[in-house]
C-alpha cells in the first residue's frame, strides 16, 4: 500500500501524458487504488467520462446510494476522481454516470483489477502491486533468448474445459489447480508454451473470452489476480512460457461495459459505419483517440509487465486493418485517401509493438491476421506492423483442404502442401491448428480425416509429422494431440476417457515423440525464417503423394531429412535423393508397432550411393510403408 499526501491522485503530468496517449503505466493511476492518505486508509477512484453531467461512486460501502459519493471533475481530459476513506481491498463498486440528458448508467470500472463472478458485473477493489514474483530466472533467460531461433510448440487451451473439476457449480479448476494439473502434461508431451483463451474479464461464457468488458482483470471465473499470478509463476518455474489471447479489435454492448460509456461514443468510433461490426454485434475501438490508444496499450503492458506474460496473440487483426471488414457496400467509410485501410489502426499497431518489444526483450507479439496484408512482421522503418510472429492461416486452410481429400485423389491438389514454401519468408509464421478449426460443425481434427477409423488415425499421424517438420513455429489446440472425436465445446471437458483406447494412446505417443525430436534437433526450428534452413528434395511427386525435404541448422550439423507418404500404398521400391554422400540415421519411423505400424525391423543407418534420384547425384533406398513417415539425421 502506497502512502499519499496530495489532494489528487491524478496529477497534471498524468493528464498530459494520457491525452497524448503515452501514459504507458496508466493502470497505476486510473481505476481504484488503496492508499494511506495523510494517515487515513481509503481508496482513490478515477474514471474517464468527459461527456457525463456527473459521476458518483456506488458500492457496498455506501449502500449503493447514488448520491452519497459524488466524484470531482478534473479539468483537462474529462477525468473524475474521488478519495473515499475506509474503503479497502475487497470492496465492490460501480460508477453511476449521469448523462447529459439525465439518464443514469451503471458501469463497471474499465481499469478494474478484479471483477465479480458473472452474472454479477460489479468491479472489486484489488491491489496487484504487492504480488510476489518468483520467476527472476525465467525472466532473465527470456530476455536473452532469440525466440526466432528457438523451439516454439504451443498448446492452445481453454481453462474451463480442459478438464472439469468434480466439485463446484461450474466445474472449473482454479488458476492454481489448473497450473498444477496441466504442467506435468505439458512437460511430458514436450510443449514449450501454453496459450490461454479468454483471460480478460468477459460476461458471456459462449464468447470464449473474445468479447471483453475488463481489459485489465483476469477473469474471476478461475480465482483472484493473485491466483492468476501464481499460475504464471508456476508455469515459469517449470520452463513453460505463457501466451494470452488479447482482443483490441472490438468489445460487446453489455450495459455495464465500455459501449456508450458516458452516454455517448467514448471508446468506440461515433459513426456506426466505422464503430460497429454488423456481423458480430460489437463495437469497434476508436484508434484515432489518444486516450483509447492509451487504454489498449496500457492493457497490453499490464499483462506483459505486471503479470509477466510472455506473449500476446492479438485476435482479429484483419478486422482492425480493413475498414470494410465484414461489411457490405454502404456499411463502411473510406479513409482520407479513399481506401479501405484503417490508418489509425495501422499506427496503433506500430506504436504498440515498437513499445512493447522495445521494453520487453524476448516478448512475443503474435498476429492472427487472415489476409495477405504485407509486412505484418516487418520492421516499422520499412512500413511493417512489427509483430514478431503471424499465424499462417493460408497454410492451415491448404493443409486441411489437402488432408480432407481421399488419399487416392490427393495428387490433384498436391500443390496445397507445397504452396506455403513459396511465401514462407515473407513473414515469421506460426503453423496453427487452433480452436477455430474444431467448432461450429467443422469436426474435430481426427474426424476431418477420410476413410475408416483406422485410416483416420494414420492420416492424422502423417499430417502431424508434416506440420512438425515444416518451417514455422507450431500451435495445436487441446485434445487434438490424442484424437478428440467430438467438436470442442466450452461446456464440457475434453474426452479424456478416449485414452483408454489403444488408437488414441498411439496418436498421443506419436505426437509426443514428434515434439521430442522437434525440441532436440535445432535443424527443425533454428532457421524457420531463413532460406538456408530448408530445401526440397522432391516437391513434385504428386502421383505418389510423397513429399521429401531437408531441414538445416545454422551449424549444418545434424541436418534432418523428412519423407512423408500421404497414401495407403506402400512403396517398397522407394528411393530418395540426398544432398551428400553420407550416412543417414533413422531417428523416427511411423511403422513402429507402438504407433500401430507393422513393427517390421529396419536398419537404423542408410549409406547413400552414387545413384541419381530426385535430381540429386546421391540417393538411398528405403521401404516406405503406407502412410509412412521416415525422419533421418545426417
Amino acid at each position: 500500500m502506497q502512502k499519499w499526501d496530495s489532494d489528487n491522485f491524478i496529477g497534471e503530468l498524468d493528464m498530459y501524458l494520457y491525452g497524448q496517449g503515452t501514459h504507458y503505466e496508466i493502470y497505476k493511476k486510473m481505476g481504484s487504488h488503496v492508499v494511506e492518505k495523510n494517515g487515513v486508509i481509503g481508496t482513490f477512484f478515477d474514471v474517464w467520462a468527459p461527456h457525463a453531467r456527473c459521476v458518483h461512486v456506488i458500492g457496498d460501502f455506501n449502500g449503493w446510494d447514488e448520491h452519497a459519493s459524488p466524484m470531482n471533475f478534473l479539468n483537462g481530459n474529462g477525468i473524475y476522481e474521488l478519495f473515499i476513506p475506509g474503503v479497502k481491498e475487497g470492496a465492490v463498486y460501480k460508477y453511476c454516470i449521469t448523462t447529459k440528458n439525465g439518464k443514469k448508467l451503471y458501469k463497471a470500472d474499465p481499469y478494474a483489477n478484479f471483477s465479480q463472478v458473472r452474472p454479477e458485473t460489479a468491479s472489486i477493489v484489488y491491489d496487484v502491486d504487492d504480488i510476489k514474483w518468483k520467476d527472476d530466472k525465467w525472466m532473465t533467460k527470456r530476455s536473452e533468448k532469440d525466440i526466432f531461433k528457438s523451439p516454439v510448440a504451443i498448446y492452445e487451451a481453454h481453462i474451463g474445459s480442459w478438464k472439469k473439476h468434480p466439485r463446484g457449480e461450474d466445474g472449473f479448476y482454479s488458476y492454481k489447480e489448473f497450473a498444477k494439473n496441466i504442467t506435468p502434461y505439458l512437460r511430458n508431451m514436450g510443449f514449450t508454451h501454453i496459450e490461454l483463451m479468454g483471460i480478460s474479464e468477459y460476461p458471456f461464457d459462449g464468447s470464449w473470452g473474445y468479447q471483453v468488458t475488463g481489459y485489465y482483470a483476469p477473469t474471476s471465473r478461475y480465482g483472484s489476480p493473485e491466483d492468476f499470478a501464481y499460475m504464471v509463476n508456476y508455469f515459469h518455474k517449470h520452463n513453460i512460457g505463457v501466451i494470452l489471447d488479447w482482443v483490441p479489435a472490438h468489445f460487446p454492448k453489455d450495459a455495464h461495459g465500455l459501449a456508450d460509456f458516458d452516454g455517448e461514443a467514448l471508446y468506440e468510433y461515433p459513426n456506426p459505419k466505422k464503430g460497429e461490426h454488423p456481423d458480430w454485434g460489437t463495437k469497434i475501438f476508436n484508434y484515432a483517440k489518444n486516450e483509447v490508444v492509451n487504454y489498449l496499450i496500457g492493457s497490453a503492458l499490464n499483462w506483459v509487465e505486471r503479470y509477466h506474460i510472455d506473449g500476446l496473440r492479438v485476435d482479429a487483426v484483419a478486422s482492425m486493418l480493413y475498414l470494410d471488414y465484414g461489411k457490405k457496400s454502404g456499411q463502411w467509410i473510406a479513409n482520407e485517401y479513399g481506401g479501405n485501410e484503417n490508418l489509425e489502426a495501422i499506427n496503433f499497431f506500430k506504436h504498440m509493438n515498437s513499445l512493447i518489444r522495445g521494453r520487453n526483450p524476448g516478448i512475443m507479439m503474435i498476429a492472427e491476421e487472415s489476409t495477405a496484408w504485407p509486412m505484418v512482421t516487418g520492421d516499422v522503418k520499412k512500413g511493417g506492423l512489427y509483430f514478431n510472429l503471424k499465424w499462417n492461416m493460408g497454410w492451415m486452410h491448404d493443409f486441411l483442404d489437402y488432408m480432407k481429400q481421399d488419399p487416392l485423389f490427393r495428387k490433384g491438389c498436391h500443390n496445397k502442401m507445397t504452396f506455403a514454401m513459396s511465401y514462407n519468408y515473407s513473414e515469421n509464421y506460426i503453423l496453427v491448428l487452433s480452436h477455430d478449426e474444431v467448432v461450429h460443425l467443422k469436426c474435430s481434427m481426427i474426424n476431418k480425416m477420410p476413410g475408416c477409423i483406422e485410416d483416420k488415425f494414420k492420416n492424422l499421424m502423417v499430417g502431424y509429422a508434416f506440420m512438425i517438420t515444416h518451417p514455422g513455429k507450431k500451435l495445436l489446440f487441446m485434445g487434438q494431440e490424442f484424437g478428440q472425436l467430438r467438436e470442442w465445446s466450452e461446456k464440457r471437458e475434453l474426452d479424456w476417457y478416449l485414452l483408454a483406447e489403444e488408437s488414441h494412446q498411439r496418436l498421443q505417443l506419436f505426437f509426443k515423440d514428434l515434439l521430442y525430436i522437434y525440441n532436440k534437433y535445432p535443424a527443425l526450428y533454428e532457421l524457420d525464417f531463413y532460406r538456408e534452413g530448408f530445401e526440397w528434395i522432391n516437391a513434385d511427386d504428386a502421383y505418389r503423394s510423397i513429399f521429401s525435404y531437408v531441414r538445416h541448422s545454422s551449424k549444418k550439423r545434424n541436418s534432418i531429412l523428412v519423407v512423408c507418404n500421404f497414401t495407403p500404398i506402400a512403396r517398397d521400391d522407394y528411393r530418395v535423393g540426398v544432398p551428400k554422400k553420407k550416412k543417414y540415421t533413422l531417428i523416427f519411423n511411423s511403422d513402429e508397432e507402438e504407433y500401430g505400424g507393422s513393427g517390421t525391423k529396419r536398419d537404423l543407418v542408410y549409406e547413400s550411393e552414387e545413384k541419381e534420384c530426385d535430381g540429386r547425384p546421391f540417393s538411398f533406398a528405403y521401404k516406405l510403408p503406407a502412410f509412412g513417415v521416415a525422419i533421418f539425421k545426417f
